[in-house]
């Protein structure tokens, strides 16, 4: 057993990777400020006998012992993050100087969930760890997408300065149950759209191009990265099969049964053009590559939504 701190632990991600630890009988520290994550995500833990909820924010200072740190505290959806965007970058910035400060003082190994908006709207396809990105730095996604590059900066830099001992997951595109209903993000929008009878927004023409990784490959992956010896990373975490926006409206629609319209809105600023990993490194590195199909990961996203949607919709 170890003993685990998952920061953002009440999110999306940080939920469902609190579940995983407890199913492989580690004791869990979860804490969160609950600016984007909910209790409702986590309290069927709550009455677990090694579950711990604190609630706190990463801006500040923490100080338990735990052997390991998954550090994934931080507004993952651009209508959360840009809801706030000071307070993003300081999630990002002071948020992950405490952690690495922390993992320093306490000898935990951290790993920093990091995303693929580092690659910002990525002129190389498909993207490789070794690709620098194309990100503008004073736009208004780089509260999150400059905040993760600097995070990243912080890791390397600690282990290299301090010999904190890091690994780097770049995460793309993840979907599946308990995603926010509001969070913006494609994958529920659609879903709730189509199952409220309303128009599915798609942006520009709909061309643009995403991979979709469903939430329970994704976990694993990030489980054996923080537990693989001798390997850092960054790593791409995420599923190489690419599909248009438009394609993903199109499967939506056909798995609800829906008849709601596709509606066509103007492109947001900065919002990447192709975004697809490679995970040759991944494959090599942690035998890991995703297993669950789009319209099976969707027809589970859906079912959830359909649970959770108030009946009035």
């Amino acid at each position: 057993m170890k003993r685990i701190l998952v920061t953002g632990g009440a999110g999306f991600l940080g939920s469902h990777l609190c579940e995983r630890l407890l199913e492989q009988g580690n004791d869990v520290v979860c804490i969160d400020n609950f600016f984007s994550g909910s209790k409702d995500n986590i309290r069927h833990l709550l009455d677990h006998p090694y579950f711990e909820l604190i609630r706190h924010d990463v801006i500040h200072p923490l100080f338990v012992e735990v052997d390991q740190i998954y550090h994934l505290a931080c507004p993952a959806s651009p209508i959360h993050y840009q809801e706030n965007p000071i307070k993003t970058v300081k999630t990002n910035v002071m948020g992950t100087i405490n952690m690495l400060g922390l993992a320093k003082r306490i000898k935990a190994r951290i790993l920093l969930a990091s995303s693929s908006e580092v690659y910002g709207d990525a002129r190389v396809h498909p993207q490789k760890e070794t690709y620098w990105g194309n990100v503008n730095p004073i736009g208004p996604r780089s509260c999150y997408d400059e905040g993760k590059r600097v995070a990243e900066t912080l890791m390397m830099d600690y282990s290299r300065q301090n010999k904190v001992d890091i690994r780097i997951a770049r995460i793309f595109n993840t979907y599946g149950p308990r995603m926010a209903a509001d969070d913006g993000r494609v994958v529920s929008n659609f879903i709730v759209q189509a199952l409220r009878g309303e128009g599915l927004t798609v942006y520009g023409d709909g061309r643009q191009t995403r991979s979709f990784c469903y939430v329970s490959d994704l976990i694993a992956g990030l489980v054996l990265l923080m537990n693989k010896e001798g390997f850092e990373g960054p790593v791409n975490l995420g599923n190489p099969g690419e599909f248009t926006v438009l394609e993903l409206a199109k499967k939506v629609l056909a798995l609800t049964g829906s008849r709601s319209p596709i509606v066509h809105k103007a492109l947001p600023t900065d919002d990447p053009v192709r975004r697809c990993p490679d995970i040759s490194l991944a494959r090599e590195k942690l035998g890991w590559q995703p297993s669950v199909s789009l319209d099976e990961g969707l027809e589970r996203t859906i079912e959830y939504f359909r649970r959770v949607l108030p009946p009035s919709a």
